[in-house]
C-alpha cells in the first residue's frame, strides 16, 4: 500500500489578459505527484468563468485542443486531486465552482477538515444540498453563506476560517480577486511567487513556481489570507498565531518533490538527513546501500554518506506506467512490473534497502523478494519514517489502524513477515532533524493530534453515510 496525499493547488493572476490556462497547466504538471485521480482548471475571462475538469492525470485531461479552447484571461485556478475523502468520480473534480447572488467563485483545496462531518450535517439540516462528497464543497458552502453578509469575499473567507478545523491550503478566485489561505496550523504547504513580467503565482510547492518561471517570494503563513488583485497584494492575518504551527512532517518524508522547499526547509536535505539518522541509529555491516525509487533515493544517499557504505542504483522504476495502465490481477504482479532489480549490482551483496515508509507491508515484502530473486546475499531494510500506528485526519489516506502492519506486529515480526534480515525505522524523536524545527505534526506516528479527533473516521465517510440511509 502506497500513501497518498490530498492534492495540489495552483493559482495565477496577471495584469492583462494572457494565456493563464497554459501557466496553470505547467504548474499542475509540476504538482502531479500530489494527485493523479483528476485535474481541473478554471479561467477567469473578465468575470466569466470557463472550466474543464475530468478524471485522469494532467496530460490526459488537458490535450492541445482543450487548452486551445480556453480564452485569454487575467486569472486562473487549477487543481490535481488524490481524494482521501470522497469517491473518485467527476462530481468530485476540482476546482469547485459556485454561482450565487454575490457573484461567482472557484475554489481548489488541499487537505482534510477534521470537523467536516459536523459542518456538513449542520449545513444539510439547514437546507443545503451537496453535489459532491469532498470537504471542499463544505468550505465553499460556508464561504458562500458568510459572503451574504460580509463586506467582501476575503472577509467571508476569514469568517469561515473561524469554524473550519483541520487542514486546508486553498486558492479561491472571484471575478476580481485571487485569494489564498492556509489553515492556522499550517498542515499543508502553500507559497507564492512572481514572474519577471509581474504575474503572481500561488502553488502548493515551490517546484510549481519554478515550472512557470516564477521567483519564490515567500510561504503563506499559517492562518494567513493573501488577496491578489490589480491593486496589489494584501495580507490579512486575523487567524495567524491562533494555533501552534503543525506542518505535516510527511511532506518532507514523501509527499513533496525533492526539489521543493517547504517552510524554509529543502525537501532533498530533509531526506538526506533522514538517511543520516538511520545510519547512526540502525547501523549494519553491509556492502551496498540502495533506495526504493523515487522517494527512498535521497535517504539512501544520506545513509551512504553517513555510514561510508557505497551507494548504487539497485532498483529500476518503470517510469512509463501511468494511472491508465491496465494492472494485472494481484498486487505482487504490479510490483514486479513497476520495479526491477539490477542483478549485476545486487548479486551476492549485503544490502541496506531504504524506503520512505511501510504501511501494510505487502509492497515491502515484494521488493525484498525481488532482491532475493536477484541473488542478494542479505537485505537489511531501513525506513526513513517511524512506524505508522495511528490514522491521519489531515489529508493522508490512512483512516484507521486496521491495515497498518505496525499496529499488530513488533519490528522483529514485521522483518520476518517482509522477509528482511533486519529492519529499522526512523526514531520518532528524530523527526525534528527532517523538518528543521519542532513545529510539526507527527500524529500518524505518535497519536498526538493537534485538533479534536473526528467521530467518524472513515475515508469515504460521506458515501458510507449515504449508503446507510439507503438501507434504513
Amino acid at each position: 500500500m502506497s500513501l497518498h496525499e490530498e492534492c495540489g493547488v495552483f493559482g495565477v493572476i496577471a495584469e492583462k489578459p494572457t494565456d493563464v490556462a497554459h501557466l496553470c497547466y505547467y504548474g499542475l504538471y509540476a504538482l502531479q505527484h500530489r494527485g493523479q485521480e483528476s485535474s481541473g482548471i478554471v479561467v477567469n475571462d473578465d468575470g466569466l468563468f470557463v472550466s474543464h475538469k475530468d478524471l485522469g492525470i494532467v496530460g490526459d485531461v488537458f490535450s492541445k485542443e482543450v487548452l486551445a479552447s480556453f480564452p485569454q484571461g487575467t486569472m486562473a485556478v487549477g487543481h490535481t486531486r488524490y481524494g482521501t475523502t470522497g469517491a473518485t468520480n467527476r462530481n468530485n473534480c476540482q476546482p469547485i465552482e459556485v454561482n450565487h447572488r454575490k457573484g461567482r467563485m472557484a475554489i481548489a483545496h488541499n487537505g482534510n477538515l477534521s470537523n467536516a462531518e459536523e459542518l456538513r450535517s449542520a449545513l444539510e439540516l439547514s437546507g443545503a444540498i451537496f453535489h459532491t462528497s469532498s470537504d471542499t464543497e463544505t468550505i465553499a458552502y460556508i464561504v458562500t453563506r458568510e459572503r451574504l453578509t460580509a463586506p467582501s469575499i476575503e472577509d467571508a473567507l476569514i469568517r469561515a476560517m473561524g469554524v473550519l478545523d483541520g487542514a486546508y491550503s486553498l486558492v479561491l478566485m472571484s471575478p476580481s480577486k485571487l485569494i489564498c489561505a492556509r489553515d492556522p496550523y499550517g498542515f499543508r504547504p502553500l507559497c507564492y511567487g512572481r514572474t519577471p513580467d509581474g504575474v503572481y503565482v500561488v502553488a502548493s510547492e515551490t517546484c510549481a513556481l519554478s515550472a512557470v518561471g516564477a521567483e519564490f517570494v515567500r510561504d503563506v503563513e499559517p492562518g494567513e489570507v493573501l488577496i491578489f488583485s490589480h491593486d496589489g497584494v494584501v495580507s490579512r492575518r486575523d487567524h495567524c498565531r491562533t494555533k501552534p504551527k503543525k506542518i505535516c512532517v510527511f511532506e518532507y518524508i514523501y509527499f513533496s518533490r525533492p526539489d521543493s522547499v517547504v517552510d524554509g526547509q529543502s525537501v532533498h536535505t530533509a531526506r538526506i538527513n533522514a538517511g543520516r539518522v538511520l545510519a547512526r541509529t540502525h547501523p549494519v555491516e553491509a556492502d551496498l546501500v540502495i533506495g526504493v525509487p523515487d522517494s527512498g533515493l535521497d535517504a539512501a544517499l544520506g545513509y551512504s554518506r553517513e555510514s561510508g557504505v557505497p551507494y548504487d542504483i539497485g532498483l529500476i522504476k518503470n517510469k512509463y506506467i501511468g494511472r491508465t495502465f491496465i494492472a494485472p490481477e494481484g498486487r505482487a504482479d504490479r510490483v514486479n512490473i513497476k520495479l526491477s532489480a539490477v542483478g549485476d549490482v545486487v548479486r551476492g551483496k549485503r544490502i541496506v534497502l531504504i524506503d520512505d515508509s511501510i504501511v501494510r507491508g505487502t509492497t515491502s515484502g515484494r521488493i525484498v523478494s525481488l532482491l532475493r530473486d536477484a541473488s542478494a546475499k542479505e537485505i537489511h531494510m531501513r525506513v526513513s519514517a517511524p512506524p505508522f500506528r495511528y490514522p491521519c485526519f489531515y489529508g493522508t489516506d490512512v483512516d484507521s489502524g486496521d491495515n497498518l502492519i505496525a499496529c499488530h506486529h513488533t519490528v522483529d515480526e514485521i522483518a520476518r513477515l517482509i522477509g528482511a534480515d533486519s529492519l529499522g525505522f526512523l526514531p520518532t524523536e528524530k523527526l525534528g532533524e527532517l523538518a528543521g524545527c519542532r513545529s510539526y505534526c507527527s500524529a500518524c506516528f505518535d497519536g498526538v493530534y493537534p485538533t479534536k479527533i473526528p467521530t467518524d473516521t472513515r475515508k469515504n465517510r460521506f458515501e458510507s453515510r449515504l449508503s446507510e440511509r439507503k438501507e434504513e
